[in-house]
């Protein structure tokens, strides 16, 4: 089966032709979840869309939906009253017959987790697989047509105590997991942030090999995951001059860095900055005496492609678009995955 090759979208600057024919899928960011159960869905990708369909006839184009500005709680909210979950099943269903998409995912930052600046409760699992049922039985009265419902999912253990990933992955078309910001502001350690293995000596373990893997021992099968990739860097400043910056403690957690583009233009080799590679995490990073970044590169990522079509996952994507414009990161996962 054809591995999807997935890129998250922005919208900051219009696709381009020789991009879209690489795609399968375009998830549109973002459009937004109101506490009244209905659906912002005005982005600029909208003006686009019968130009990429003329491009890609075979492009699946998503919307997808984070809490909207100022009403952290809509998620909590909405799946916790049967009628609103109702509602946003309604406008589910006017994302795909009027707006023009081919689908929702879902990307709740996340169930039950309170410091990632939300509203959460306890019971986000369960209302949550069952707002999941309430959309995907308003889309099943469609008839012939099948709108996608997927979801973003966050790549480490707390995830599979606050989803109940049997239960959605059966309702689920597929799971994006979200393997980046593995390392990001909520630890001090500098390190890779979006590694396919772990590397020894680093105090928190995870990748995206483990995060995968993890997942499939919890109910979700491997034709409906997809490994996630970063075309953005993170950084951690006033780090001490040893093991080239890399796993030494920082004052403060790991901040956004460049993307590719800008990262390749201002600080590959260049500034102070010096690449390494780390053959057994398989990743990059770099290092100026003082700051380290830590992201995506072709080689890294021809070693992500191999992974998922040795191990037989579902595909790849990617946070985002707009930081690749040159597309020599996805024209890479193009070549990869076509091989």
């Amino acid at each position: 089966m054809k591995k999807a090759v997935l890129g998250y979208c922005s919208g900051h600057y219009p696709l381009k032709k020789e991009d879209v024919c690489k795609l399968t899928h375009i998830f549109v960011a973002f459009g937004t979840l109101r506490l009244d159960g209905t659906i912002v869905s005005d982005h600029p990708i909208c003006a686009q869309m019968e130009q990429i369909r003329s491009w890609n006839p075979d492009i699946r184009i998503c919307l997808s939906l984070v809490n909207h500005q100022g009403e952290s709680e809509a998620f909590t909210t909405v799946c916790a009253d049967p009628k609103l979950r109702e509602v946003f099943a309604r406008s589910c269903v006017d994302v795909v017959v009027n707006r023009g998409f081919d689908g929702v995912d879902m990307d709740w930052e996340y169930p039950c987790v309170s410091s990632n600046f939300q509203g959460s409760s306890k019971d986000d699992r369960d209302n949550f697989t069952e707002t999941l049922r309430v959309i995907r039985h308003a889309f099943d009265g469609l008839g012939d047509r099948h709108p996608l419902l997927t979801l973003a999912a966050g790549a480490d253990i707390y995830y599979t105590t606050c989803v109940d990933l049997p239960a959605v992955s059966g309702i689920l078309d597929f799971i994006n997991l979200m393997t980046y910001d593995l390392k990001c502001g909520f630890h001090a350690l500098a390190g890779h942030h979006t590694q396919l293995y772990s590397s020894t000596g680093d105090y928190f373990q995870n990748s995206c090999d483990q995060a995968l893997r993890l997942f499939v021992a919890n109910g979700v099968p491997k034709e409906k995951l997809l490994m996630g990739a970063a075309f953005y860097s993170r950084k951690w400043e006033n780090i001490q001059d040893r093991n080239h910056g890399f796993l030494q403690i920082s004052k403060c957690g790991g901040g956004y860095g460049p993307g590719w583009a800008e990262l390749k233009q201002t600080c590959l080799n260049k500034n102070g900055y010096t690449y390494y590679w780390d053959d057994e995490a398989k990743a990059p990073y770099l290092f100026n005496g003082s700051t380290f970044l830590s992201f995506d590169d072709p080689h890294s990522l021809r070693e992500k492609c191999a992974y998922v079509k040795r191990e037989d996952y579902a595909g790849i994507f990617f946070w985002e678009y707009d930081c690749d414009p040159t597309g020599e990161l996805l024209d890479v996962i193009h070549q990869e995955m076509e091989k």
